[in-house]
């Protein structure tokens, strides 16, 4: 067994990998590939950021996507939208043109259902399989190897992914086809948004009638009001700091996603749709990178 800080990884097979994005969450995600024995070859759009994964985990960075994944039997990725994805899996540099027929490519990032389906087929013609894995978990969950991931695609293919991909997740799930992944992760986002909407709200309720809030947040967290959002955020919203990882960009980036999915399989999400535009007003207070819980600025 080895370990890296409070992480300690089970013995296994060194497999050859490539890690393809090292944003906030992939670069310790590919971290704990390193460190559990894989052989890791990283890409990154900014080759510093590459030499820098390189110089604090050993393996190699390569200059395309396409040579990151030449010799790879499993290459994961995890980039911030449909058309990054498409630009680092696609065309002559992209990681599906070096691919070896057997080959299984795991999706990190959030995107589109569409998307999933889209590369699935484009790997399938190429004989890889293909399997969407957006987690949960936000940037401290990946440094500390506990997010969770929900992951859609075939029985086998995610049989593969599971053994190695579990050294940065505390769940690991198979959840159904091809994009029930992304699809989970999009009923991820729908709970996060009201949650976070709720605490904000009964903040600033509780600011404005004089009530100390950290004593009330920790009083209602211990009954039916507990949740991660509260424990975790509530006190620093208090505190009126917002710089604890998932970005607001980011989060309206998620919830279009999901309005745009709603739209076609005819949910009805008012709720989401409102808080979507509640984003809008924190991006137009000049919190495009604040965390999701600035939700509170807008009411205090």
């Amino acid at each position: 067994m080895s370990s890296n800080g409070s992480r300690t990884y089970e013995a296994t097979t060194p497999v050859d990998v490539a890690f393809i994005g090292l944003g906030v969450m992939g670069f310790p995600m590919a971290g704990h590939l390193a460190r559990a024995g894989h052989n890791v070859t990283v890409y990154n759009r900014s080759s510093a950021k590459a030499q820098a994964w390189v110089d604090e985990f050993g393996g190699a960075h390569a200059p395309t996507p396409r040579e990151a994944a030449a010799k790879a039997d499993i290459v994961f990725s995890c980039v911030g939208n449909d058309d990054d994805l498409r630009s680092v899996m696609l065309g002559d540099d992209g990681a599906l043109a070096g691919l070896r027929p057997g080959t299984l490519l795991v999706d990190h990032t959030t995107a589109s259902a569409k998307v999933a389906r889209e590369l699935y087929e484009a790997a399938k013609a190429r004989q890889v399989s293909f399997v969407d894995a957006p987690v949960s978990g936000g940037q401290a969950g990946a440094v500390n190897g506990v997010l969770t991931v929900m992951c859609g695609g075939d029985v086998d293919a995610f049989d593969r992914a599971l053994p190695v991909g579990a050294v940065y997740a505390r769940a690991f799930t198979r959840i159904g086809e091809v994009g029930a992944g992304q699809l989970a992760k999009m009923c991820n986002q729908i709970c996060i948004a009201g949650i976070v909407q709720g605490l904000s709200e009964a903040i600033a309720f509780g600011k404005n009638a004089d009530l100390d809030m950290k004593l009330v947040l920790d009083v209602i967290a211990k009954g039916a009001a507990q949740s991660w959002q509260m424990e975790n955020r509530g006190g620093t919203m208090v505190d009126d700091k917002f710089d604890f990882g998932f970005a607001v960009d980011w989060m309206r980036k998620d919830l279009n996603l999901v309005l745009d999915e709603a739209r076609l399989n005819g949910s009805r999400v008012p709720m989401t749709a409102l808080v979507d535009q509640f984003y809008a007003d924190v991006q137009q207070m000049g919190g495009s990178r604040w965390d999701t819980s600035s939700l509170v600025k807008r009411l205090v």
